[in-house]
């Protein structure tokens, strides 16, 4: 009866299920490799093929179900047709070269070519197959569930549920990583400004805070001239206002509302105290995203950093977590701003009270930041002790070299960059 069927229709039957075997195992491959956040964005933007495939992956054990069915059925058939034609051409003895060469051919050009494409290319396989599997999935149903329900029934034995698809979220680490990695697909200037919206939950207010002693305002017990003076030539857009002492604050005053009484010559210390607003007070150690929330919800612009004893360290504005995020908007920052002076290419005289955080931003510096917030108690830090002038350490592969100090702390500092680490003599790590 095998001789009946003719070579040639047995021979392309046989092609045609290997070639089915290769769409099942690629798209199974194609499929469950998938980027749900690029197929989630197709499917937004109104592709058809993405929003079939996205309902398929639901169930994912409905999808590899009816794949392993019909890879399970054509390779069956495929066997099969192989015996039939093993037997015309060479009889019985024939069979298990055929068998042996069938699985050679399904293994190669049935399993890994396939799906080593689909691993290359996943998008391109996955969305035109679930075109098919859709309806497909609808005519076999039946069997597609019996196989799922006594499948299932042997995972929920280990405590499996496949019918309970965990969410596919990404935590900010792993989302970090993504970042990161996107390569010419953000721009790196981009990149940077994301990845630093996600480390706002790792940056506290002490971190970006202006410094109580750099804190710019107005004393009411200074002379009144000096208060005028500092009003007209301030850059900032709001002052503090208090009495001797910082600690003993008043209230914040916007700059631009005082400018009506000044240009009359009637702003006076009573008159300014009308346009005074009540403080606003935060605990260190506050996250930059917290803060930024609270800033939000205050409708606050800025806010004095505070101890657990109340006295004020710092004050942080929504100008500070804005460069936090966008880095400094000037394109070219003066570098006597912060405490820095060029002696040479790689060599800079910095004041120790800089912060270390700005420093790395604006210098592009790689010092650690995990600990102290000045480059003043970084270095006491790692010397354990207030060093003497001329005093060499290294931190994180940059020479620090003492110039000034006194008992209580650093005054500056002169640090080299890595390279003039390697061009120029090594310091001497001695103390005194």
């Amino acid at each position: 009866m095998n001789d009946d069927v003719p070579l040639g229709l047995l021979f392309g039957l046989l092609i045609v299920l290997l070639i089915l075997s290769a769409f099942f195992s690629s798209s199974e491959t194609a499929l469950m490799s998938l980027n749900r956040y690029q197929l989630r964005h197709r499917a937004k933007k109104g592709q058809r093929s993405a929003r079939v495939a996205e309902r398929l992956l639901e169930r994912p054990d409905r999808l590899i179900g009816l794949i392993l069915l019909g890879n399970n059925a054509v390779n069956l058939a495929a066997a099969a047709i192989v015996t039939i034609i093993a037997l015309q051409l060479g009889g019985e003895s024939a069979v298990f070269v055929g068998t042996i060469v069938l699985t050679l051919v399904v293994l190669i050009f049935g399993e890994v070519a396939p799906k080593t494409i689909a691993a290359l290319h996943p998008s391109r396989i996955a969305l035109p197959a679930s075109l098919v599997y859709a309806p497909l999935l609808k005519v076999v149903y039946p069997a597609v569930w019996l196989i799922n329900l006594l499948a299932n029934g042997v995972l929920r034995l280990f405590g499996v549920r496949p019918d309970r698809v965990p969410p596919h979220l990404l935590s900010a680490e792993e989302l970090r990583t993504v970042v990161a990695e996107a390569g010419v697909m953000v721009p790196r200037r981009h990149q940077r400004m994301l990845l630093s919206v996600l480390d706002l939950d790792a940056i506290t207010v002490d971190d970006v805070m202006v410094p109580r002693q750099e804190i710019v305002g107005i004393d009411l017990e200074r002379d009144w001239a000096e208060n005028l003076a500092l009003i007209q030539s301030t850059e900032h857009n709001r002052l503090p206002v208090y009495r001797d002492d910082i600690d003993n604050i008043i209230g914040v005053v916007r700059t631009r509302e005082l400018f009506a009484d000044l240009a009359k010559g009637t702003l006076t210390p009573q008159r300014l105290l009308e346009h005074t607003r009540e403080p606003y007070f935060v605990p260190e150690g506050t996250p930059l995203n917290k803060q930024l929330l609270n800033f939000q919800q205050q409708k606050r612009r800025s806010a004095f950093v505070v101890d657990e004893y109340g006295d004020i360290q710092g004050l942080i504005t929504t100008e500070d977590i804005l460069r936090e995020i966008v880095g400094d908007l000037d394109s070219e920052p003066v570098l006597a701003e912060i405490g820095v002076t060029r002696e040479s290419d790689h060599s800079y005289l910095v004041d120790a009270s800089a912060n270390i955080r700005r420093l790395n931003r604006l210098m592009s510096w790689d010092l650690p930041t995990d600990g102290p917030k000045t480059l003043n108690g970084l270095i006491i830090e790692k010397l354990e002790t207030i060093p003497r002038p001329g005093t060499s350490l290294t931190v994180n592969g940059y020479p620090i070299e003492i110039l000034d100090a006194t008992e209580h702390a650093i005054k500056q500092v002169r640090v080299l960059t890595p390279r003039a680490h390697e061009e120029l003599p090594t310091l001497r790590a001695a103390q005194g």
